[in-house]
């Protein structure tokens, strides 16, 4: 009995050469990955939580590969403009994106006209966790809780301001869902900035002020210099304990968490996206978890396939609330 032999013509022999040269040349640079700095995009100016989340991560990360990442703040439109930097970035691993709530969820619930694709112009290689918002008023504002807030808003329809990080960011519209849940009407004043926000509540210039708890809101209330009426997500954070969360302080069933990770441009060779969910997780573990719980934020580490299933379900609620606000963009 005779076999039949099997042989590659010359042009699907290169090619298959091609093709376990390139996996193994893949496989090599991950092993190697980083061989220079890192540079991790930041959609807001410096002093916010999610700055501070990206220099926390930075650090750790840095220390891990004996190599620097980098903090670069492309600040603008609730960070839609380091996010489309980032997703026009080379997928090779040596820019990421803090991405966040705003980017990839509520600013492709709200836009009409897009700049960038959330879910297929990005690979995701980690969550990192999540932190409540929490309003807050200047102290000579004569509100003890929110249920007063509520009752002086609406005593004063379209006389009392708010200040955010900017016109879309997840502080913003948590407060316009607060506003259409507690059927009050108060103006939002937008920064470019949680800092330069919450700078103008202390100061007295707004009244009142949202951003995410951790970092410099966090130290405002410790130190007295604005009153905190509530938290967004379902209950208490554990570094503001004596803060309620707003379903406890008159608005029932209302509840927002704000949440980010580390996301990448498509394309990521899946050895990169491994090693960098794994570099990510090992960050998460050390030092780094308690300087994040430190600001408020609960750390949750994910797979790739975990966090885009988060981003996915994220859109999908916050797409309702758009329509239930009226606040596409126009």
């Amino acid at each position: 009995m005779h076999r039949k032999s099997f042989r590659l013509s010359p042009s699907a022999f290169r090619i298959t050469v091609a093709a376990v040269l390139s996996l193994a040349s893949a496989a090599a640079a991950a092993q190697a990955y980083p061989v220079k700095p890192v540079r991790i995009v930041v959609g807001f100016a410096p002093g916010g939580t999610i700055d501070t989340v990206a220099r926390i991560m930075a650090a750790a990360l840095g220390e891990q590969w004996g190599i620097s990442a980098v903090v670069e703040n492309r600040p603008g439109a609730a960070g839609s403009v380091g996010t489309e930097y980032a997703a026009k970035a080379a997928p090779d691993g040596y820019t990421l994106l803090l991405c966040h709530i705003a980017s990839h969820a509520i600013t492709p619930a709200r836009s009409r006209k897009p700049t960038y694709d959330h879910i297929n112009d990005f690979s995701f290689p980690s969550m990192i966790g999540s932190v409540p918002n929490v309003f807050m008023v200047h102290p000579s504002v004569p509100t003890k809780t929110l249920r007063d807030y509520i009752a002086l808003a609406k005593a004063n329809p379209g006389k009392i301001n708010f200040g955010s990080s900017g016109v879309g960011a997840s502080p913003h519209m948590s407060v316009e869902l607060f506003k259409l849940m507690a059927g009050i009407n108060i103006v939002h004043v937008p920064y470019k900035g949680a800092a330069h926000a919450l700078g103008d509540a202390i100061s007295g210039h707004i009244e009142s002020s949202v951003g995410n708890l951790g970092g410099a809101p966090l130290a405002a209330i410790r130190a007295g210099r604005v009153r905190a009426l509530g938290v967004t997500s379902a209950k208490r954070n554990a570094q503001a304990p004596d803060v309620p969360t707003f379903a406890e302080a008159g608005v029932p069933g209302y509840e927002v968490t704000s949440w980010n990770g580390i996301c990448a441009p498509a394309g990521l060779p899946k050895p990169v996206l491994a090693k960098l969910n794994a570099d990510i997780v090992k960050a998460l573990q050390g030092p780094a978890r308690k300087r994040l719980e430190d600001q408020g934020i609960e750390v949750t580490p994910s797979t790739p396939e975990e966090f885009l299933a988060h981003i996915r379900s994220e859109t999908a609620k916050w797409t309702r609330v758009v329509k239930e606000t009226g606040l596409e963009e126009r």
